[in-house]
C-alpha cells in the first residue's frame, strides 16, 4: 500500500481566465433593461466546475459582450476569503451550506441549484479483473486504489459511499493505494496498478483521462448526500445586478446546463436534478 503527495497546487488558484468578448446581441431581458453600468462580470466558482464554467463563460461573452472575469480555485479557499474580505460578483461553490453561510453572512443575495455531481467506479481498460459492482471491492484479491485524504469532498465522501455500501473495511484492507489525490487515483489506474477506484464522473470527463478508463455506474442512493451539490449566486457586491442575474439565469438554464452535463454533472433543470432538489432541499435561505 503506498500514500501519494497533495495534488500539484490543490489549494492554489486552478485557473484563472479572463476570455476576450466577441460582441453580439444581447439577450432579450438585457436589451429591455437600461444599458449594462458594467461589460464585464467577476465570476468565481470552485476548481471541479472549471472545465464546464469555462466554455459556458465564453458562450456567454458571445451572446452578450459582456466579459467574463473567471477564476476557479480550491473550494475551502474560496469559501474562507468570501466570508472574510474577499469580493466577487458571482459565486458558483460546491456543498449547499457554503452558500447558505455567504447568504446568513449578508455576503450573497441569493442562490439557485446549479448542478450535482454523481460517483462511478473505474477500472482500467478491459476491466481486467471483471469488477460490476460496487460490492465487488470487497472481494480477496481485488487491487483497490483509494484517496481516503484528498481534500473535501474526495476522501470523506468515498468513504460514506463505501459505508453505505457495507464494503468500506473490507475495500481499505485491499487497498493497494490510499492516496491524497484524486487526480493521481486516476493515473494510477489508468496505468494498471490496481483494479478499481471511487471517483466522481466529473473526472473521467476531464481531457487528461477521457475514454481512458472504463466507466461503472453506481446507483445514486450509495451517493453521500453533502457534497453532491453545485449552487451558483449573485454577491452583494455586483456592479451591474441585472448582468448579474442575467448571467445566473444562463449558467442554470438547459444552454448554460449542456456544458455541466457534457462535463459529468447532472444539471439542476434536469428531471434527476429536480429529484435531488426535492430529496435534498437545496433551497435559498433567507
Amino acid at each position: 500500500m503506498t500514500n501519494k503527495p497533495d495534488c500539484p497546487g490543490r489549494r492554489a488558484f486552478l485557473k484563472t481566465a479572463a476570455l476576450s468578448a466577441i460582441g453580439v446581441g444581447l439577450p432579450l431581458n438585457l436589451v429591455q433593461a437600461k444599458t449594462p453600468a458594467a461589460d464585464h462580470l467577476q465570476v468565481w466558482s470552485c476548481g471541479g466546475l472549471a472545465e464546464a464554467m469555462m466554455p459556458a463563460n465564453q458562450l456567454y461573452e458571445q451572446k452578450t459582450g459582456i466579459k467574463i472575469n473567471y477564476t476557479g480555485a480550491f473550494a475551502a479557499a474560496l469559501g474562507k476569503s468570501l466570508l472574510g474580505s474577499a469580493q466577487t460578483e458571482v459565486f458558483a461553490g460546491r456543498v449547499l451550506d457554503l452558500a447558505k453561510k455567504l447568504r446568513q453572512a449578508g455576503k450573497m443575495l441569493y442562490f439557485k441549484p446549479l448542478c450535482f455531481t454523481s460517483y462511478v467506479l473505474v477500472t482500467p481498460k478491459g476491466n481486467p479483473a471483471g469488477i460490476q459492482k460496487v460490492e465487488d471491492l470487497a472481494k480477496p484479491g481485488v487491487r483497490v486504489i483509494l484517496a481516503p485524504e484528498a481534500s473535501a469532498p474526495g476522501g470523506a465522501a468515498v468513504d460514506i459511499l463505501l459505508k453505505k455500501a457495507g464494503v468500506l473495511a473490507q475495500a481499505k484492507k485491499n487497498a493497494v493505494t490510499l492516496g491524497t489525490c484524486v487526480q493521481r487515483i486516476m493515473d494510477d489506474v489508468i496505468a494498471g496498478k490496481g483494479d478499481v477506484s471511487v471517483v466522481e464522473l466529473r473526472l473521467t470527463r476531464m481531457s487528461a483521462f477521457a475514454g481512458r478508463v472504463e466507466v461503472i455506474p453506481i446507483p445514486p442512493a450509495l451517493f453521500p448526500p453533502p457534497p453532491l451539490t453545485f449552487t451558483v449566486g449573485v454577491m452583494k457586491y455586483a456592479q451591474d445586478r441585472a448582468v448579474a442575474d442575467d448571467y445566473v439565469k444562463f449558467i442554470t438554464s438547459p444552454e448554460g446546463g449542456a456544458f455541466f452535463e457534457k462535463q459529468g454533472f447532472i444539471p439542476a433543470y434536469t428531471d434527476q436534478g429536480r429529484e435531488i432538489i426535492e430529496k435534498f432541499g437545496v433551497k435559498d435561505v433567507a
